[in-house]
């Protein structure tokens, strides 16, 4: 059974996230690169992150990983963030042709106990056992009872929930989803005037 973390992990691709999934049960985000340096919106949902469950940053060893790093660091609540480093470990991902630049390898390319190990040094919180139960998860059938789809007027009480809840306005439908659930219970969305 793979030990579960509260913290949200930031990482850099796809790869990075494929691989970490498949050593621990966490909420896992993607910074797209150096596309997250032009997202706003991202950013926005990060600190919201930050501040509701904490961050962790895992980006690669490599000069664009502390690119990435160093500018998350300065963007997001610093008490709120943790900081994982991957050791420099010279290779190249199997998936690819050529190595990289610098010639390590990424956090795609590190053996799961190598993760294990970063996770834990950043100050990872391991929920024993997982956390309590939360209950069931807000589903779309509860967005359209809420009136945030399918409704005439359901984009504009979507983007009212956005901005009171501090998250990007350009969220999916499955995308908000997966954010009411990870900064609320059920039981809280369907409280009257909880939102």
């Amino acid at each position: 059974m793979k030990p579960k973390i509260r913290e949200v992990i930031v990482v850099e691709g796809r790869y990075d996230k494929n691989a970490l999934s498949q050593v621990v049960d966490a909420v896992i985000l993607e910074t797209g690169g150096f596309s997250v340096f032009n997202d706003r919106e991202k950013l926005v949902f990060l600190r919201r992150l930050a501040q509701n469950r904490g961050l962790i940053l895992l980006t690669d060893s490599d000069g664009a990983g502390f690119v990435i790093r160093n500018y998350l660091k300065g963007a997001l609540p610093r008490d709120r963030v943790k900081q994982a480093y991957i050791p420099d470990v010279p290779g190249k991902e199997r998936r690819k042709r050529r190595g990289g630049k610098e010639g390590k390898l990424g956090v795609e390319g590190m053996a799961p106990q190598v993760l294990l190990d970063a996770l834990r040094r950043s100050g990872a919180t391991f929920e024993e056992g997982g956390e309590e139960p939360k209950g069931p998860p807000i589903t779309k059938a509860d967005l359209y009872a809420a009136g945030l789809t399918g409704g005439p007027d359901s984009r504009e009480k979507r983007l009212e929930l956005l901005r009171r809840l501090e998250l990007p306005e350009h969220l999916t439908t499955n995308g908000l989803l997966e954010a009411l659930n990870l900064l609320m219970s059920r039981e809280e969305f369907l409280r009257p005037h909880g939102l």
